[in-house]
């Protein structure tokens, strides 16, 4: 997960975070004026933004990061015709991307200004099912990775790995690994079985700049993959800056059920769907418990440990919920975040 570079805080760049000397030769070959260049805060990966004159975004990416991933999205959302910004050059060895700049305005902005909350999320989820059927008319476009059954396990181990290890020192007994497991195989056989569609992996507020006419640009779509149908909803819908609360959550989801293009064959029934959609968030939400720890925990970014109780509600409602999960609430409440000075 990566801060939206586009919508970033354009402060004027701090004094050790200047343009690299390579970077402003490679900028300066292309045309680009470097003397007004301003850093755009990082978030949580390793590359670095600037925001230049002439309405451009530079991006350096040093290994380890890989700038290919992006480029070859990129490349294929342009093509199906979906909102995404233009690269204007690139060059993969030492990672140099120059983007169009689409400013500074993410779907966050808008809904924290309370600006018509139903109409941008109704907007949001219009772009989700645009991206899905852009994915079934492929046609010859190299397919995106399969987010396999393997890789969700390797989502859902982050958790056991980070949250339970890393951030509560816990270590399984037999009995409650193997209960954890079966919860999992639930988990992962509800996403193996849902139609398989384009998806971004990361839809949320930050990762939407606001145009024109109600109009929302993608971002951060490095890592896309042919994957469940329902995980970029529950990735708008559980968000972590504002809890929308369930009735609100189901009343979106079930408007995106209306919307579907009859090709992704969405299950008959609307109880069905609600509960494929929470047990969709159930995987993405423990998952995102493990990644907010390893951040915390390996690089050192603390921040996001603030955000812990969110979705660990999130977790919990979802358990509750779902009277086939109802019971996994013994197990999960001895996990509880440690409240602030405990």
């Amino acid at each position: 997960m990566s801060q939206s570079f586009l919508a970033a805080d354009s402060r004027v760049a701090p004094a050790d975070a200047p343009l690299s000397p390579a970077a402003r030769r490679w900028l300066r070959q292309r045309g680009v004026a470097v003397t007004r260049a301003r850093a755009i805060p990082g978030d949580a990966s390793g590359r670095r933004y600037w925001r230049l004159p002439g309405d451009l975004i530079f991006m350096d990416a040093p290994p380890p990061e890989d700038i290919l991933p992006f480029l070859r999205v990129q490349r294929r959302f342009a093509r199906a015709a979906l909102p995404v910004p233009r690269v204007l050059a690139a060059q993969v060895v030492p990672g140099f991307v120059l983007l169009e700049d689409l400013g500074t305005v993410d779907l966050k902005a808008v809904l924290d200004a309370g600006m018509d909350v139903d109409r941008w999320m109704r907007r949001a989820m219009v772009l989700i099912r645009d991206l899905q059927w852009a994915g079934q008319r492929q046609g010859m476009l190299p397919p995106l990775p399969f987010f396999s059954a393997a890789r969700l396990q390797e989502e859902l181990t982050l958790f056991i790995d980070w949250y339970l290890g890393g951030h509560l020192g816990l270590t399984l007994d037999p009995h409650r690994g193997r209960a954890l497991r079966t919860l999992f195989d639930v988990l992962l056989k509800n996403a193996t079985t849902q139609a398989q569609v384009w998806v971004h992996r990361d839809f949320h507020a930050r990762n939407l700049i606001c145009q024109e006419a109600a109009t929302l640009v993608m971002i951060d779509f490095q890592d896309a993959v042919r994957g469940p149908w329902t995980y970029d909803l529950v990735s708008l819908l559980w968000d972590r800056y504002w809890d929308w609360g369930r009735a609100r959550r189901d009343a979106w989801a079930l408007d995106f059920l209306a919307m579907v293009h009859p090709g992704i064959a969405p299950p008959r029934r609307p109880a069905d769907f609600l509960v494929s959609v929470g047990r969709m968030a159930l995987q993405r939400n423990l998952k995102i418990l493990g990644v907010f720890c390893r951040l915390a925990y390996r690089d050192g970014k603390i921040a996001y440990l603030d955000f812990l109780p969110r979705f660990w509600a999130y977790v919990w409602e979802a358990l509750g919920d779902d009277p086939q999960l109802l019971s996994y609430q013994a197990l999960f409440a001895p996990w509880a975040p440690p409240l602030p000075g405990r």
